[in-house]
């Protein structure tokens, strides 16, 4: 009785230190459905899209005329003999600002929808580099453990030539050692796959579930959905076309144009901060019999004409002269912007045509002859040609180029990613050279 509760409290324990109870349930999906998915119900595209409705409302409140006023003069005991009491209204009327108010509104309003295109582009291009992060993190995983399955085997191997006195036991404990080190490789590579897995959540950034990749492995032929990926013998347009054909069409340098528009139309709106208001005036008069002259009731109106806020001891020089200076910050950020654009441009580009080329060295070198030399080693170790020293480290060998070659391929699919993201374009075909 006491051992089985012993041995349950060591299940229950062991359980919870390895989550058995926290399974996560994750629905598949490919890459143009994670798109879609996070185009609708990503929480900061969500966020971001209210701003163009608080810009449209900000239009109207520019717009806006000023409320009227209700006003009373009433005059009490002799002080009122012979005078009219009041009621009336005074209503204030801007000169020239409600126009510059609005045309400032208006441009704010084209500057948040061309940030929020940003922003979803931004989003899509997310997703695509945390997909193939994560599909990339799989293939490596997929690598280690087939790379566990071949030094099994080569234990197994080991383990009879032993029993046959072919070898030496300390070839069993050398194979024994090579696998253990495999089984931490492939133990690191499964956390790399759960992170890989939690960032791409993360971009997708929603609470109606939690995703996983259809893709157990990146393609080596063929193409994800929706990323059109160019062979990797393909070559790529000159930079100077690129730049001269991509730069026009980035979503960070219209942004920067409109936010310069923004300025120039904040500073306007400044300046005639200067134009004085019109204050008309108009209501009723009357006097009670009481209060009037010759004892009878007399009724009448008033008019009245007032200019307000006169310019003259604050001519609202600093806000001039701040306004002036954001058009000037204006106008450098989008040097800034374009210089930046140009060296990130750039960077992908040459980032892209590296990956291209390493991919390429591995398909036509490496890989291929690579296999060829671990089967023939494998076939010499097992006929006895051969010692387990030199299979063991022809093994690491192989491994290491296997998973330079993952690596080189996730780095053309990501490098890929990043070259559409700089040149603003999610179908951009090389054979075509549309921009």
């Amino acid at each position: 009785m006491i051992k089985n509760i012993f041995i349950t409290a060591l299940i229950i324990l062991s359980c919870l230190s390895s989550n058995c109870f926290a399974i996560t349930e994750y629905k598949k999906v490919d890459l143009n459905d994670a798109i879609d998915i996070a185009q609708k119900k990503n929480l900061d595209i969500k966020e971001i899209r209210l701003n163009t409705k608080i810009a449209k409302n900000e239009i109207k409140q520019a717009n806006r005329l000023q409320n009227p006023e209700i006003n009373t003069f009433w005059n009490f005991g002799k002080s009122g003999q012979g005078n009219p009491q009041q009621i009336g209204m005074t209503q204030t009327i801007e000169l020239g600002k409600r126009g510059v108010r609005k045309k400032l509104a208006k441009a704010n309003l084209e500057l948040v929808k061309e940030d929020v295109n940003f922003q979803e582009f931004n989003l899509r291009m997310d997703v695509r580099e945390a997909y193939v992060k994560l599909v990339g993190a799989k293939s490596i995983l997929k690598t280690y453990e087939e790379q566990q399955k071949l030094l099994e085997n080569l234990l197994e191997i080991s383990k009879k030539k032993a029993a046959a006195g072919a070898i030496a036991e300390m070839d069993v404990i050398q194979a024994q050692i090579a696998l253990n080190q495999m089984i931490t490789e492939v133990n690191k590579a499964r956390v790399n796959v759960k992170t890989a897995r939690i960032d791409f959540n993360q971009v997708i950034n929603t609470i109606d579930g939690t995703y996983d990749s259809k893709d157990e492995e990146l393609p080596t032929k063929g193409d994800f959905v929706d990323l059109n990926i160019p062979k990797i013998t393909a070559k790529l347009p000159t930079y100077e076309y690129i730049e001269e054909n991509s730069l026009k069409n980035r979503f960070d340098i219209k942004v920067a144009k409109n936010k310069i528009e923004s300025a120039k139309k904040n500073l306007a709106v400044v300046v005639h901060q200067r134009i004085p208001d019109l204050e008309l005036e108009g209501g009723y008069g009357f006097q009670t019999k009481g209060m009037s002259d010759n004892g009878t009731y007399k009724s009448g109106g008033y008019v009245g004409v007032n200019l307000v806020n006169l310019p003259v001891f604050y001519t609202y020089r600093p806000e001039i002269q701040n306004a002036k200076f954001q058009v000037e910050q204006a106008e450098t950020n989008y040097e800034s912007t374009v210089n930046k654009a140009r060296k990130s441009l750039e960077n992908a580009y040459e980032k892209f045509v590296t990956s291209q080329m390493n991919l390429n060295y591995y398909n036509n070198k490496l890989i291929k002859d690579s296999n060829e030399l671990i089967k023939l080693s494998k076939r010499s170790y097992e006929a006895g040609k051969s010692n387990l020293t030199a299979l063991i480290v022809m093994e690491q060998q192989y491994r290491e180029i296997v998973s330079g070659y993952v690596n080189a391929l996730s780095d053309y699919y990501i490098d890929w990613v990043e070259f559409l993201r700089e040149i603003n374009k999610e179908d951009f075909d090389i054979d075509e050279k549309t921009l």
